[in-house]
């Protein structure tokens, strides 16, 4: 019988598929070789400037209030309730207003105790010098009665020597002569020594009575302070700007009463920040700008420390105040530093601090891309950054915050 025969199975064109399966493996290497491409960004959306060589002012620039030069503070002498209150904050007051009536009975009390004792210790003073001018005077007629005697025994004592030379009076008369003159001698040395040391004594017992009667009139005078305390005055003209009490409050010493200041007389005090304020130095112009206008100014306190990233500085307003000028109103103040006479430099990009080196993009292809390039920059200023190496003069760079695109080194600007 026929055994029919079995065709040969079609093979794959396994040529044709080793060529497909290498081209892919060929154009997938290609693809894995070439760069990504450079991502597009608006240019309406960043800023750009372009490098200038000219003067370049440097300025430092801070947020701030104006203040007043000049504030009094108010506190209270001593514990006391408030009875009256007679004005309010926004009124003109003068050193003598007064603005409030306050109590306390015991500080009466103690005034007329603190008068009391100083009209004693007066009292006594006067007791003390006529006693003592008296005692003078009483030892005075003592030392001239003993003068009188000491003279009178000496007479006596010269008669009996004369008579005892003519041979009429005995030897033991001349010798009690003798005897009685050296003791009237004697009395009057002792009471004349009485008398200097009486005197002598008078002055500082009298001194130590002056002190006591000062101490007591000083302490009397504090107490009447006291008493006048409790009609709180203005004690300056100007404007009351503070008054936190409320009627039957109790105030404690030293508390605050009440605030005046003088609105006419303003400084700016601005919060420059502490990577700026280096080169900030007393006598540096200023500008202050209220919003409502420019007042121009020069530094005159700079704080000795920072506090919370700001250092204070205080700016003395020259000229006439602008309309709405007050205390506490929120101001922008910028600080002149120096002048760089003939400078490379751009507008201060978003990021970069002085004296580095940061990267910026320049503006290549008519403005079609940014190529990344490496630039070092020295000084700064509000807006302005002087250029020291990396870029030439008209060179235009993206000042805005490119940090989105700090893996690539090429942008397209559409």
């Amino acid at each position: 019988m026929d055994i029919p025969r079995l065709k040969p199975p079609k093979r794959l064109p396994y040529l044709k598929v080793g060529l497909i399966a290498g081209g892919l493996v060929l154009v997938t290497i290609l693809l894995g070789s070439l760069k990504p491409a450079a991502p597009s960004v608006n240019r309406e959306t960043v800023l750009t400037d372009s490098v200038r060589r000219g003067e370049m002012l440097r300025e430092v620039r801070g947020p701030g209030t104006l203040v007043p030069e000049q504030i009094r503070w108010i506190s209270a002498l001593t514990p006391a309730r408030v009875e009256r209150i007679l004005a309010q904050p926004g009124d003109s007051v003068t050193a003598e207003s007064v603005l409030m009536e306050l109590s306390n009975p015991d500080v009466q009390i103690q005034s007329l105790e603190a008068q009391q004792q100083l009209t004693a210790a007066q009292a006594q003073l006067v007791n003390l010098r006529t006693t003592l001018e008296s005692q003078r005077l009483t030892q005075q007629s003592s030392v001239a009665q003993a003068r009188t005697a000491h003279n009178e025994a000496r007479r006596n004592a010269l008669v009996a020597e004369t008579l005892a030379v003519r041979g009429l009076s005995s030897s033991y008369e001349l010798d009690r002569a003798r005897d009685q003159a050296e003791e009237a001698r004697t009395r009057l040395q002792i009471e004349e020594q009485r008398l200097k040391l009486l005197t002598e004594s008078m002055e500082p017992q009298l001194h130590v009575q002056q002190e006591q009667v000062v101490r007591l009139r000083a302490i009397n005078a504090h107490r009447q302070n006291e008493v006048r305390g409790l009609q709180v005055r203005a004690g300056a003209p100007g404007v009351l700007q503070e008054l936190p009490l409320q009627l039957g409050q109790w105030v404690t010493p030293g508390e605050v009463l009440a605030r005046v200041v003088q609105p006419s007389r303003l400084k700016g005090v601005l919060r420059i920040p502490e990577t700026q304020a280096t080169d900030v130095a007393i006598g540096q112009r200023a500008t202050i700008d209220t919003r409502n206008g420019l007042i121009q100014g020069r530094v005159v306190r700079i704080d000795p420390a920072s506090a919370s990233g700001a250092v204070g500085v205080d700016v003395a307003l020259e000229g006439n105040l602008p309309a709405g000028a007050r205390p506490e109103l929120s101001v922008d103040g910028t600080i002149e530093i120096e002048r760089l006479p003939d400078v490379l430099w751009v507008g201060r990009p978003a990021f970069g601090q002085p004296n580095s080196t940061i990267s910026l993009f320049r503006v290549v292809e008519g403005g079609d891309a940014a190529v990344r390039v490496q630039v070092r920059v020295g000084r700064t200023s509000v807006n302005r950054i002087e250029i020291v190496e990396g870029l030439n003069l008209g060179d235009e760079v993206i000042l805005s915050d490119m940090s989105r695109w700090d893996n690539v080194e090429r942008v397209r600007l559409k």
